[in-house]
């Protein structure tokens, strides 16, 4: 599932800034990276199953493997794991509300976050 139109698609931020901020939002970046690309999750266990919530970014000025890149963030994603295929993040999915409205709030919290920061 694509949150669309929650304005962190517009954001540009430094990478160092932007890996504390996801960090202390509990998304985790650890070794999703490429030189030109991050990939933030974020892992919700719950009754209904196992979901992630992922915010990706693409470098548009330096390199990530250097810290010295800043990041276009995108259009966040929600996904359901499966065992052992890995996470679906197809519209056919069934979110819980709860898990929606925690989601949403986190990419609100990110983007105030993150916008005071940006290019």
């Amino acid at each position: 599932m694509r949150f669309e139109e929650t304005g962190i698609e517009s954001v540009k931020v430094d990478l160092n800034r932007l890996d504390d901020i996801m960090e202390s939002h509990g998304l985790v970046r650890a070794g999703q990276w490429d030189y030109e690309r991050v990939t933030y999750d974020r892992k919700f266990e719950i009754r209904e199953g196992i979901f992630y919530l992922r915010i990706q970014g693409l470098a548009v000025e330096g390199d990530i493997g250097k810290h010295d890149a800043v990041i276009q963030l995108m259009t966040p994603l929600l996904g359901k794991h499966y065992y052992p295929h890995g996470v679906e993040y197809g519209e056919g999915e069934d979110f819980p509300k709860h898990l929606l409205t925690s989601c949403e709030k986190l990419i609100a919290d990110v983007k105030k976050e993150v916008t005071e920061f940006a290019w």
